[in-house]
């Protein structure tokens, strides 16, 4: 069976390095045997349709060519669509509500207790808030991730130490959940 993807890269095409062209990407995936292919922004989002049921696997494949490919380490999330779906459902804040730049989700590798994120005093932070879901964490940055103190915070080592984690705002989850359904 079939099953459509969203990748999501972590760190490409900021501030010029770890250059990955959207073509290129594109390239890559068809090599490896992946159809329905196709890019969203230049910040390491792609879609494509996949016989592979195993997103870890997936990853790890997409992972592996593009270091042979560009001579650099990737790191890459593979997420279904009924996964993407989930996770606009399951959205605690009100994102119709909210601009696409106050809204953010953190994609993990893995599911994350909340005992990592213990020392963050909720109020020292308001009215920003995050909340944790199924392998991921909601932001909401009133004032936008740039000017977040939170979104700092939440990135520290001994908060993401071992772990894969790669965000996204609000807009793009939508367009990556819409691009995986349709």
């Amino acid at each position: 069976m079939t099953t459509t993807y969203a990748a999501l890269l972590r760190g490409i095409n900021v501030s010029g390095s770890k250059r990955v062209p959207m073509a290129e990407l594109r390239t890559v995936l068809t090599e490896l045997g992946h159809t329905g292919i196709a890019t969203y922004l230049q910040s390491g989002n792609a879609v494509f349709r996949s016989d592979g049921d195993d997103e870890d696997a997936l990853a790890a494949a997409l992972e592996q060519a593009l270091h042979q490919r560009f001579g650099f380490a990737v790191d890459c999330l593979v997420r279904d669509s009924g996964y993407l779906a989930a996770v606009a459902g399951a959205c605690p804040f009100p994102a119709a509500e909210l601009e696409g730049k106050q809204l953010h989700v953190t994609f993990f590798d893995r599911s994350v207790g909340a005992d990592r994120f213990a020392d963050l005093g909720a109020e020292d932070f308001l009215p920003e808030e995050f909340q944790l879901g199924d392998r991921c964490l909601y932001l909401y940055a009133p004032d936008g991730l740039g000017r977040s103190k939170l979104a700092v915070a939440l990135g520290r080592p001994r908060h993401v130490k071992g772990l894969t984690a790669t965000s996204r705002n609000w807009n793009t989850v939508v367009k990556l959940g819409e691009m995986t359904r349709g």
